[in-house]
C-alpha cells in the first residue's frame, strides 16, 4: 500500500536480535526491580494512548484498532491483564511514562529522536510517510516555500520535531503553530472545515480521514516511510524491551502483523474523491429513510455493514434493477429471494430482511478454520459471486501453497478466477472474481466512511448542544444579575 505498510525488514532484524538475546540468556543486575517482573507481579500491563487511526474507542467506549490488538496480544503473551489509559494529548502520555503511571506508550507514534533523551523506542512495527495536507478547492502547495496560511501540528509530535529540523536546515522562514489539545485527526477535521490551512500528518491518518472528510488532500510528500514505535522508560533495565523483541519475533513467524494490517488497512490504499462525496451526501439525504430497517435486521451484524452493503448493491435505491435481473435495495436474485421467503424484492423491508438473512446463511456455511473476524469478507465475496466460486478461490489459494483461511491470501486470488489457466481445473469454472474483490473492498471502505462520519457528526452535535447550554446559562445569569440590580435600585 505504498506509504502504509509493515516494515518487514525491521521485523527480520528484530527476530535475529531477539534470538541472540534468548541464546545468551541475558540476566539483569537486580531482577526484583526489572520492568518485566514489576508487570508480572502486578498482574497488569498499563499503557497510555491517545485516539488515533491505530487505536480508538468504539461505540461501547472500548478500545479497538491495530495498536490495541498488538498490545492486547502482548498482555496475553505476558499472561497479565491489559489496562488502557486514554489521554487527550501526547505530552500527557509521556508524563505518565515519566511518573511511572504507564509501562509504555502505544499510540501510532512516529520514531522521534527528540524523545530519546528521556525514553527509549520499542521495536518498529509499521511504516508511514509524513505528508503536507491542504484543503481541496484551495491552491495546492508544492513545497514549504509555497505555503500561504496557517500550518498547525500537534504539540510534542514527530511532526513538530521534523518542522524544527527543516527550519534549521532548509527553510529558515518556515512558521507553524503547535496545538496542545488537538490530535492529528482532529486537526485534519478542522482543516476540512476551513479553520486551518495546512496540517503535517502521517499517511495512515490521512487515508482514514479522507473517508470521512474527502476534501482532505495531499499537497506533497515530506518524508519517505518512517517507522512507528512504542515508547518505554529509559534506563539500564532491558527486560521489557527484550520481552517485546521476543513477542514481535513470534508475530513475524506466525504472519500476524500482515493479517492485522489487512484487517485494518488493507482496504484504504485507494481513494475516489467523487465516489466518497456521493456517499457522504447520501448519508444525510437518503440513509435516514432506511436506517431503521438496517438496525432492525442487522442481528449479529453491525447495521452499518448492512448499510454499506446496500449502498454498494443499489446506492440505496429500492427500485434498482440490473441487466441480469437482480433487484431491490439488496439486489437479490429471484432464486435467492424465494429461498429467503421474499415475495416482493422491491419492498425495502423485505429486501433488507432477505439480504441480511442470506448473508447470515452464507456465514453459517463457512468452515470454523477461518478466523471469526475474517469470515464476513468470505461471506460477502460469496454473496457477490456465489458460494461455489468462493470455495474455488480457497482451493486455488491452497494449490498455490498459500493459506485458504486467510482473507489476505484468498482475496489476491479472486481476480484469477476469470483466467482460463486457473479456472479450467476448478469445479465451478469461470467467475468475475475481480468484481468480487472490488465488491468486498468497497463495502469495507463505505463502512469505514459511515462509522467515521456518524461518529464525527455525533461529536459535533454534542459540542453544539453543550455550547447552547452554556449560552442559556449565561443568559440566565445575565437576566438574574439584571433583576438583582433593578431590585437594588428600587
Amino acid at each position: 500500500m505504498n506509504n502504509i505498510r509493515i516494515n518487514y525488514f525491521v521485523i527480520v532484524i528484530i527476530a535475529l536480535f531477539s534470538a541472540a538475546i534468548i541464546a545468551l540468556n541475558i540476566t539483569w543486575p537486580d531482577r526484583q526491580k526489572a520492568q518485566i517482573n514489576k508487570i508480572l507481579s502486578r498482574g497488569e500491563l498499563r499503557i497510555s494512548t491517545i485516539p488515533s487511526p491505530l487505536i480508538t474507542m468504539n461505540d461501547k467506549k472500548d478500545p479497538v484498532g491495530f495498536d490495541y490488538e498488538l498490545v492486547k496480544r502482548f498482555a496475553d503473551y505476558l499472561g497479565v491483564k491489559l489496562v488502557v489509559n486514554m489521554r487527550t494529548n501526547i505530552n500527557q502520555m509521556f508524563d505518565d511514562l515519566e511518573n511511572n503511571k504507564a509501562d509504555f506508550i502505544a499510540a501510532g507514534l512516529l520514531y522521534n529522536k527528540e524523545r530519546l533523551d528521556t525514553t527509549r523506542s520499542g521495536p518498529a512495527y509499521f511504516s508511514v510517510s509524513q505528508q503536507l495536507i491542504y484543503r481541496k478547492g484551495t491552491l495546492r502547495p508544492r513545497s514549504f516555500d509555497s505555503l500561504d496560511g496557517r500550518l498547525v501540528v500537534t504539540a510534542g509530535s514527530a511532526h513538530a520535531s521534523l518542522l524544527r529540523t527543516l527550519k534549521e536546515t532548509q527553510y529558515p522562514e518556515l512558521e507553524w503553530e503547535e496545538s496542545d489539545n488537538q490530535t492529528t485527526s482532529q486537526l485534519l477535521e478542522a482543516l476540512s472545515e476551513g479553520k486551518i490551512t495546512y496540517v503535517l500528518a502521517d499517511s495512515i491518518s490521512v487515508a482514514v480521514q479522507q473517508r470521512i472528510h474527502p476534501n482532505v488532500a495531499v499537497g506533497f510528500e515530506v518524508t519517505e516511510s518512517r517507522p512507528l514505535t512504542w515508547y518505554l522508560p529509559d534506563g539500564e533495565d532491558n527486560s521489557l524491551y527484550a520481552a517485546m523483541l521476543d513477542y514481535f519475533n513470534q508475530l513475524s513467524q506466525e504472519d500476524v502483523l500482515a493479517r492485522l494490517e489487512e484487517k485494518y488497512f488493507g482496504h484504504v490504499g485507494t481513494f475516489d474523491y467523487f465516489d466518497t462525496i456521493s456517499f457522504i451526501t447520501a448519508i444525510d439525504s437518503i440513509l435516514p429513510n432506511y436506517q431503521p430497517l438496517f438496525e432492525k435486521y442487522a442481528d449479529t451484524f453491525d447495521w452499518r455493514l448492512l448499510a454499506a452493503m446496500a449502498w454498494q448493491e443499489s446506492h440505496w435505491d429500492p427500485h434498482a434493477t440490473s441487466p441480469t435481473g437482480v433487484r431491490g435495495l439488496m439486489m437479490l436474485t429471484r432464486p435467492t429471494a424465494s429461498s429467503m421467503g421474499v415475495t416482493d424484492r422491491l419492498d425495502p423491508e423485505e429486501s433488507v430482511r432477505g439480504g441480511a438473512q442470506y448473508l447470515k446463511h452464507l456465514l453459517s456455511r463457512l468452515p470454523d478454520s477461518i478466523p471469526e473476524d475474517e469470515k464476513i469478507w468470505f461471506a460477502l465475496a460469496a454473496y457477490n459471486m456465489g458460494f461455489g466460486h468462493m470455495l474455488d478461490a480457497r482451493r486455488l489459494t491452497e494449490q498455490q501453497n498459500a493459506d485458504p483461511d486467510s482473507w489476505l491470501d484468498v482475496k489476491s486470488r479472486l481476480p484469477l478466477l476469470s483466467q482460463k489457466k486457473y479456472y479450467a481445473d476448478l469445479p465451478y469454472g469461470y467467475a468475475r472474481g475481480h468484481e468480487a474483490y472490488r465488491y468486498v473492498e468497497n463495502i469495507r471502505r463505505y463502512q469505514l466512511s459511515l462509522v467515521g462520519y456518524l461518529q464525527a457528526k455525533e461529536s459535533k452535535n454534542k459540542i453544539l448542544s453543550k455550547d447552547k447550554e452554556n449560552d442559556n446559562d449565561e443568559e440566565q445569569e445575565s437576566s438574574s444579575l439584571s433583576l438583582t440590580q433593578d431590585m437594588a435600585y428600587q
